[in-house]
């Protein structure tokens, strides 16, 4: 009898919460119309095109251009006749590996996918693993090739599968160009190989570079390796980029040279949340054009931090919601979010969340709640959108009564 008398007390109570939430009085429905709302801005560039450092060949590189850019923003830390178009001999490649990671990504390609060789492939010469046409190798050994040992038997092949044909390949590899906004670039092929009128920059491979680390970071998986074999440990393979061994942080990219195009490098290294991308193009030597991209990186890290302002779905606070089947909403982050910074700067960082109080139901989950806001001696370096991390479904009498049996069935 007791125990009848409590239920009955319960459910008494929970009509009259119910009767008081749907009630349409004006002051429980309050909403913060003080909120002044700003205009969205993306950390983020889109490229590399941003303020470039005028340094006047301040290191003193031996090398024909050279170019170093902060990875995540795109901004150009160092600059050294970066638009100078030029032979980028097997540098080439991080176009070709570039649209075979977006086919793996995009489904279109698998890493187990087996590889034919066509006599045109298997005819390349130069860097090679003498792929023959009776044979075939994984995506994931192609790649492993490409990126240690540069093969451009591998590198034709590859394009041969995904195009049909080198000549198909080429014209996507120069559509992606221009979709990237490399300017200095025309590809006559995928490997590299001199050829008239095949250039590009070091600000156009900077480009490219981002491009391929930035929406494709599996393919350190492969960049970073230094020593590896394929064939059952019958083929040996060496990075020809030496950086993977000796430099703190080397995550890739990739060598090239000829005797027209000489010594050409991407070299790519993150320490503490800093990532860089250093190119070299002409440089005299092998050993200049590592020492020059050591130089570069080195600068870089000796100069500027990477400040991490926030992660995707941190919480920035809870936010009260009215005529809602739930009282509060988590607002989040959107997405991950940092900036560059020279060294030291990082204490005088302000964050100023732009977030109501209380919002109205209903609401869904990526709605806009509101912004942060990163400002640095007054001046706006971020602002980071700030969304609801679930839905809130408005109060009507079959939600309520949904809602009202749960939280009365939980009771027990």
């Amino acid at each position: 009898m007791v125990k009848i008398k409590r239920l009955i007390k319960k459910l008494f109570i929970s009509v009259i919460i119910f009767s008081l939430i749907i009630t349409p009085i004006s002051s429980f429905a309050y909403t913060d119309y003080s909120y002044i709302w700003s205009s969205p801005e993306t950390l983020l560039e889109t490229s590399a095109e941003t303020k470039t450092v005028s340094n006047e060949n301040s290191l003193n590189l031996t090398c024909g251009s050279a170019i170093l850019i902060e990875q995540s923003s795109g901004k150009v830390l160092y600059d050294h006749n970066s638009h100078e178009k030029l032979r980028p001999a097997s540098v080439t490649k991080i176009m070709t590996i570039l649209l075979i990671m977006e086919a793996i990504d995009s489904g279109k390609l698998n890493y187990t996918d087996q590889i034919p060789c066509s006599e045109n492939a298997s005819s390349m010469g130069g860097s090679q693993i003498w792929l023959d046409t009776k044979e075939t190798l994984s995506v994931d050994e192609m790649l492993k090739a490409i990126c240690v040992v540069s093969a451009n038997d591998c590198t034709v092949a590859m394009a041969e599968y995904l195009a049909g044909s080198e000549e198909n390949f080429v014209n996507q590899m120069n559509a992606k160009a221009k979709e990237l906004g490399m300017n200095d670039t025309t590809f006559k092929n995928c490997h590299g190989i001199d050829e008239d009128g095949h250039v590009s920059s070091s600000y156009d491979i900077a480009l490219m570079s981002r491009e391929l680390l930035e929406k494709h970071p599996d393919i350190t998986k492969y960049t970073t390796i230094y020593m590896d074999s394929l064939r059952d440990g019958k083929s040996e393979l060496v990075n020809t980029n030496k950086l993977v061994r000796n430099y703190k942080g080397a995550t890739g990219l990739k060598t090239g040279s000829t005797s027209l195009a000489l010594y050409n490098l991407s070299a790519s290294a993150t320490r503490d949340d800093l990532s860089l991308i250093a190119v070299i193009m002409k440089a005299p030597t092998t050993k200049d054009r590592f020492a020059e991209a050591t130089k570069l990186l080195d600068y870089g890290f000796a100069n500027y931090n990477y400040k991490v302002l926030g992660k995707a779905n941190d919480v920035v606070k809870d936010v009260s919601v009215s005529k809602g089947v739930s009282s509060s909403v988590s607002a989040v982050l959107e997405y991950d979010s940092g900036t560059l910074l020279p060294k030291g700067a990082d204490t005088n960082i302000v964050q100023n969340i732009n977030v109501p109080d209380t919002v109205s139901a209903p609401i869904k989950k990526g709605d806009k709640l509101g912004e942060v806001v990163y400002t640095l001696n007054d001046e706006t370096i971020s602002t980071i959108d700030v969304i609801a991390n679930e839905d809130v479904d408005k109060i009507d009498f079959f939600n309520m009564t949904k809602h009202i049996f749960n939280r009365w069935l939980n009771m027990y």
